[in-house]
């Protein structure tokens, strides 16, 4: 069966569109009005190797806030609907990535309880016109919608966009073990609870 979704979400402050296949090979394509958290979204589609298709109409002439806030909320609601029940899923994931000097680690837990540790201290305020601070707003929306717990820590850098590079390469790679089906689990949830 076909692990994938298709989401709409669309508000007075903006209109989200999200393709999703968690069994993909790493394609991407984006349609934001945001290149950076473009760039930073084409690492967890190739990480992750799910493939992944956004758009975003927003009011960027406001503020990149509701945007980046908002492809989180919907990314979210994309893996909540691909992994259904939740059934064979390995539910965990973990990655340590580096990139020079930098280093960040993620883990996750498909737990069906949201919640975000998010630990990064990053040395710049914006990466092109980008507000650093709005990273943690992608994730929030990410955990609220996805039902995940998260947690993000940059151990170390000193620029700011390896930092954040490797966080978003991290977190691709926490999904993709999470996510993955495992075969001795069969069609059994991954929690004494029965459920997810």
């Amino acid at each position: 069966m076909a692990r994938t979704s298709y989401i709409e979400r669309n508000t007075n402050e903006t209109k989200v569109k999200v393709r999703l296949n968690l069994d993909g090979t790493g394609q991407a394509k984006f349609d934001t009005g945001l290149p950076f958290l473009e760039h930073m979204m084409d690492q967890i589609a190739r990480h992750g190797l799910f493939d992944l298709d956004i758009s975003c109409q927003g009011d960027t002439h406001i503020d990149d806030h509701h945007s980046a806030e908002d492809i989180g909320i919907t990314l979210g609601m994309a893996f909540a609907e691909a992994l259904g029940n939740k059934k064979g899923i390995y539910r965990y994931g973990h990655a340590y990535v580096p990139l020079d000097e930098a280093l960040s680690r993620v883990v996750i837990d498909f737990s069906g309880r949201p919640g975000l540790e998010y630990h990064c201290k990053l040395t710049r305020a914006t990466l092109g016109r980008f507000d650093t601070q709005l990273f943690r707003e992608f994730f929030q929306g990410f955990v609220n919608h996805a039902l995940a717990s998260l947690h993000i820590d940059n151990l170390r850098g000193e620029n700011a966009h390896h930092q954040i590079e490797t966080v978003f390469k991290a977190f691709g790679r926490a999904l993709r073990m999470a996510c993955a089906v495992d075969e001795r689990q069969g069609d059994n949830i991954p929690s004494t609870k029965g459920c997810l």
